[in-house]
């Protein structure tokens, strides 16, 4: 197995892209120690959304301080482990919880988990993730299909010197979150009686929640929703060729839209309520891989 430099457990220090190689590979061999199974598809499960782990049928657990450079879990609601299995009889690795930048991780350990997928032969990513309302019409529990983001983070994985191998130099994100896994994002809400909205998410750093003005600016910019996670992953993804689509759990109105403070004790009551019908949807949405091809 390579040998990861005791340096590289020390989840701020930067990682390149050009450094993701050597990392990879020994993620992927610390995985095959495990198991064999190829993923067609790979899902990263947010706050107060790990239950749809419980559907995975034969499945191979391995917690994320197991797994060379990676630091366990913190945020409350992220169990932290990387997950293979089948889900409806389809082959796919699942992310029990996710590394944030406010955790203090560098931006190439939190898309680390999105670039193990495609290294074991995922092809596609379902994310999702738990967000503050910024469009009024969006009550607690809406389940938006994102089909855009906006990041503001200031950050971004792919500065440093590239590697070739992996992806391009200047990936387009003009079509990021896939038209054609949009449509069938809702194809299987319908199919399932779970309605699903549409909308533009937002990225930013946190950990706090925004303040009332940063939430008419961040509606006035363009944006649905709004959280801590997920602008990344989706940038990453793409740079390695994977198609991407996802799903966010609105939880609660933006701030100063019922004067009510937020807590994220509402996010994961949020999720509990709003996490079974999107793993249903999520469950059609692989049952039917098998006629949805890649390209």
């Amino acid at each position: 197995m390579p040998e990861v430099p005791a340096a590289s457990l020390d989840p701020s220090r930067p990682i390149r892209p050009s450094d993701q190689p050597a990392r990879l590979a020994a993620l992927v061999d610390a995985v095959r120690a495990r198991t064999d199974l190829a993923p067609e598809a790979g899902i990263v499960l947010g706050s107060g959304l790990g239950g749809l782990a419980d559907q995975l049928d034969e499945p191979v657990s391995i917690p994320f301080a197991d797994l060379p450079g990676w630091p366990a879990a913190t945020a409350p609601g992220h169990a932290g482990r990387l997950l293979l299995g089948r889900l409806a009889g389809r082959p796919v690795v699942m992310l029990q919880g996710r590394f944030h930048l406010y955790e203090g991780n560098d931006p190439g350990l939190v898309v680390q988990p999105i670039l193990l997928f495609r290294a074991l032969g995922a092809r596609l990513v379902v994310l999702t993730n738990a967000a503050g309302g910024l469009d009024p019409s969006f009550g607690p529990g809406t389940l938006m299909v994102m089909r855009d983001h906006i990041n503001l983070t200031g950050r971004n994985p792919l500065i440093g010197p590239n590697d070739g191998g992996l992806g391009e130099r200047f990936p387009d994100l003009t079509e990021a979150w896939s038209p054609r896994l949009r449509e069938r994002l809702h194809a299987a809400g319908a199919a399932e009686g779970v309605p699903l909205a549409e909308g533009v998410y937002v990225g930013l750093v946190g950990p706090n929640y925004e303040t009332p003005a940063e939430v008419r600016m961040l509606a006035a910019l363009g944006g649905h929703a709004v959280g801590m996670s997920t602008v990344l992953e989706c940038i990453a993804a793409r740079w390695v060729g994977l198609e991407v689509c996802g799903v966010s759990l609105v939880t609660n109105p933006g701030a100063g839209y019922t004067g009510v403070p937020l807590t994220h004790e509402e996010v994961l009551a949020a999720g509990a309520e709003a996490g079974p019908r999107l793993a249903r949807v999520v469950r059609r949405f692989v049952a039917d891989l098998a006629d949805l091809g890649t390209r």
